[in-house]
């Protein structure tokens, strides 16, 4: 059962768990179960997707319950009125609070996008982040002593793909278990001594307007247990 943070005539949000897909895709296609076709059986109602979560990461993610009110969150997406805020855990200590502003070009599956342009331009693509503590560990990890993670709040202004995970690695502080854009000797690390074997990327809020009451909406959620408990090491 998945857990439904927000449901009414018109749109449902719902926390997507780690590793599960939202749609069947090309790209994983010994995958039986994803996020449409559980949450449709689980309501009892077809859902139209109107933004994504990449597989690895979890946290809120909407749904509109017509196309026309798809059409009109889509719209919003547009327009970039719809904040998401994530968080997530780091490589490295990372700078208090800076602002990434590097475009992106799309990096396309040659199987799901093998009839899609390959000779796009970089898309424009605008990350905040801000600190919101740190934690060292005295244990080596690579060619380190000790094992430094910062965790931090996102705030995407864009919505590119993998636009989180590829503009912390461009400034050489990768999340933690991003096996594509990561650091191996950390994730080893994050297995062996934190227990833990995800992507360390939660989408936490969604804050909207409702496309027909015109109230301002926001979706929040907690993180998953497991993820949780390398969050709190930072406090203790």
């Amino acid at each position: 059962m998945l857990t439904i943070l927000y449901i009414d005539e018109y749109l449902v949000v719902v926390h997507k768990p780690a590793n599960m897909l939202v749609h069947k895709s090309m790209i994983d296609r010994h995958e039986t179960e994803f996020l449409m076709k559980i949450l449709r059986d689980q309501i009892g109602q077809y859902v139209y997707p109107v933004h994504r979560l990449d597989k690895p990461t979890s946290g809120v993610i909407m749904f509109a319950l017509s196309s026309d009110v798809a059409r009109l969150l889509a719209q919003q997406f547009e327009l970039h009125t719809i904040q998401k805020e994530y968080i997530a855990v780091l490589r490295g200590f990372a700078p208090q609070q800076i602002s990434i502003d590097y475009a992106l070009k799309e990096k396309l599956d040659p199987i799901a996008d093998k009839k899609a342009r390959q000779d796009k331009e970089p898309q424009e693509a605008q990350t905040d982040m801000f600190k919101l503590a740190e934690l060292s560990l005295p244990i080596p990890v690579g060619r380190y002593s000790g094992a430094r993670f910062s965790l931090v709040k996102l705030l995407p202004k864009t919505g590119r793909k993998h636009q989180l995970r590829r503009h912390m690695g461009h400034i050489s502080h990768p999340i933690i278990g991003d096996t594509t854009h990561g650091d191996g000797k950390q994730n080893q690390f994050a297995r062996e001594h934190l227990k833990f074997s995800k992507l360390a990327l939660c989408a936490t809020k969604l804050s909207f307007m409702h496309p027909i009451t015109q109230q301002p909406m926001m979706c929040e959620t907690a993180l998953e247990d497991d993820f949780q408990a390398v969050v709190d090491l930072f406090s203790n």
